[in-house]
């Protein structure tokens, strides 16, 4: 195998490292032929001696950078320059020594593991690599070992798999480890090279840990004068473990003020927060007690069985006094009076008293923002509601007032309530004609005619609703031309009394009707029906009356029925007017 040379690398002698010898068969020895050397490195790396064909390395050579180089030989006549023989090619392959240790992929390398793994499970995989030759010897051949890291985590001297040694390794324990892995060649051999690296491993949390209250008995504070929906306490339990499974939910589990208070969880802080639902009273109940449960948010299935999954811990809510305005025994006080009561009546009264344990007492007034007349007054030291003007229910049926406690001791503490005053009806006032009543009677009309009805109104509202009495003035009944008839459903009729009447003879009947309540005091009032004397036809249609009375029976005013007649006569005047301008233009 002439045309295989080798040659270890990295040669560390002092003289040039010796390769081989090409040797021509055609050479006698007498020094005719000369040996040439050309291709990888040839005169440089590598070098032939022309007479007797030695070819040797000149300097160290590193497998690494190349493993192998190709040269061409030939033998030509020292004279002639002439080839003796066909170039011939030949390989020098650098033999490896084991010069270069593993080298791993990373260094440090980070990863993470859930706490509470079994044992055997896998962390990771390092790799290292060795650049020696590995189809020649064990120069490559790398085992993996743990340095540092023990009894934690173990490796695969094959494959560089790190995994558990230890079942249920504790995060709250101990979070973090160094893990020191060494690789090293020739099998792991006595004189292999070795190279090692870093692995940092973190335990990630799981939910392995319920909340905890550090006290199983709170007591807190809060005013009397705390608004509901307002905080009256905070509390926190703690937990080993961290992010969402730490997160926790709190709860009332029982309480002696039953629907007083409520508990959410503050998701920032994971603080239990109470808060108020209904009023605190230091006089009625002056402490309450509260049994809060805490539980996970996201609790882990597999660590149920191991330990209590929720805490409780008592609170105890003190209520502060606070001196308070005072209070009425009512939300609201409705009185009624009667509208002909005289000044001074006391309609009704109102009471409030101090809440507080020193119970001051409490001066009573009127706002007078809703009383402007002053209409009434309040006592200041009994509360009672009195009348300072008459009232009239026609004109004001309601009164809505407000009063005012003022606590004696303190007169910045104050209280308002609503009072609503109802005026009761009385009967002062008389009925009277529902509207402005007049009519007309023909010339030919017969006895017992009726020609108009009226109604009446009365400006009181009794309970029975109104009951009105229609009658003919007593004093003119003996001589009247006109009767009245009750029709006993709050209306009357006014009928003729007599046949015929005349125009010429007289023009105009003024009928006095008298109209009665059935109240009492019975009221009344005499009010007058204007009868215009017409001239009709045959079926009672008016046909010839007086302008005022044809005016008004059509429904027209005297304003109007003025309007009508001067209206004409202005309209003949300005015709008059532009006639005798046109003639003074001619």
């Amino acid at each position: 195998m002439w045309n295989q040379f080798f040659l270890l690398e990295e040669y560390t002698g002092l003289d040039n490292q010796y390769v081989g010898k090409l040797h021509s068969d055609g050479d006698r020895g007498d020094g005719s032929i000369r040996y040439v050397l050309t291709g990888d490195g040839a005169g440089t790396l590598f070098v032939i001696d022309e007479n007797s064909g030695d070819i040797h390395a000149t300097k160290r050579l590193d497998r690494e950078e190349k493993a192998y180089y190709t040269l061409r030989a030939k033998a030509v006549n020292r004279i002639t320059n002439t080839s003796l023989e066909g170039e011939s090619e030949f390989i020098i392959k650098i033999h490896d020594i084991n010069d270069n240790e593993p080298k791993f992929t990373k260094d440090p390398y980070f990863t993470h593991v859930p706490e509470m793994s079994p044992l055997g499970t896998v962390v990771m995989q390092v790799i290292a690599t060795d650049a020696d030759d590995a189809t020649y010897g064990n120069s490559a051949r790398v085992v993996y070992s743990i340095l540092q890291g023990q009894p934690y985590f173990s490796v695969d001297p094959n494959t560089g798999v790190i995994k558990t040694a230890l079942p249920n390794m504790d995060r709250e324990t101990k979070e973090n480890y160094v893990v020191v892995i060494q690789a090293k060649d020739m099998a792991g051999q006595m004189g292999g090279l070795s190279g090692t690296t870093t692995v940092s491993v973190t335990l990630s949390d799981v939910n392995d840990n319920p909340p905890r209250f550090p006290k199983s008995l709170y007591e807190f504070k809060a005013p009397e004068s705390s608004e509901p929906g307002s905080t009256v306490a905070v509390l926190r339990a703690t937990d080993a473990d961290i992010g969402r499974n730490a997160e926790m939910n709190y709860r009332i589990t029982s309480s002696d003020g039953p629907a007083m208070f409520d508990i959410s969880t503050n998701r920032s802080t994971q603080e239990g927060v109470i808060t108020l639902r209904k009023p605190l009273d230091f006089e009625r109940k002056r402490s309450y007690t509260l049994r809060i449960q805490v539980e996970n948010s996201n609790p882990d299935p597999r660590f149920l069985r191991y330990a209590a999954t929720t805490d409780e811990a008592t609170v105890k809510l003190i209520v502060e006094d606070v001196d308070e305005p005072p209070v009425f025994d009512r939300v609201s006080y409705v009185m009624e009076v009667k509208e002909d009561s005289a000044i001074g009546t006391i309609i009704g009264s109102v009471s409030a008293t101090d809440p507080d344990s020193s119970r001051s007492p409490v001066r009573y007034s009127i706002d007078r923002r809703t009383d402007m007349d002053r209409v009434f007054n309040v006592h200041p030291g009994n509360g009672s509601v009195f009348m300072l003007r008459t009232l009239d229910r026609e004109e004001n049926p309601w009164h809505n007032i407000s009063v005012i406690a003022t606590e004696f001791n303190n007169p910045r503490l104050i209280s308002r309530i609503p009072v609503y005053i109802r005026v009761l009806d009385v009967n002062d006032n008389a009925p009277t004609f529902a509207t402005y009543y007049e009519t007309f009677v023909c010339e030919n009309a017969k006895a017992n005619q009726r020609i108009q009805t009226v109604s009446a109104t009365d400006a009181d509202e009794p309970i029975g609703g109104h009951r009105f009495f229609f009658s003919l003035a007593h004093e003119v009944s003996g001589k009247a031309n006109f009767t009245v008839r009750d029709n006993k459903d709050n209306t009357a009729g006014i009928l003729t009394r007599r046949n015929s009447y005349s125009r010429l003879q007289r023009s105009t009947y003024l009928v006095p009707v008298v109209i009665s309540d059935g109240d009492f005091p019975m009221q009344s009032s005499t009010n007058t029906l204007t009868v215009r004397v017409c001239t009709c036809d045959r079926e009672g249609n008016m046909q010839l009356c007086n302008q005022e009375a044809l005016v008004l029976t059509a429904g027209l005013s005297t304003g109007a029925l003025m309007a009508i007649i001067i209206c004409p006569n202005l309209s003949l005047l300005f015709t008059y007017l532009h006639c005798n301008c046109t003639e003074l233009d001619r």
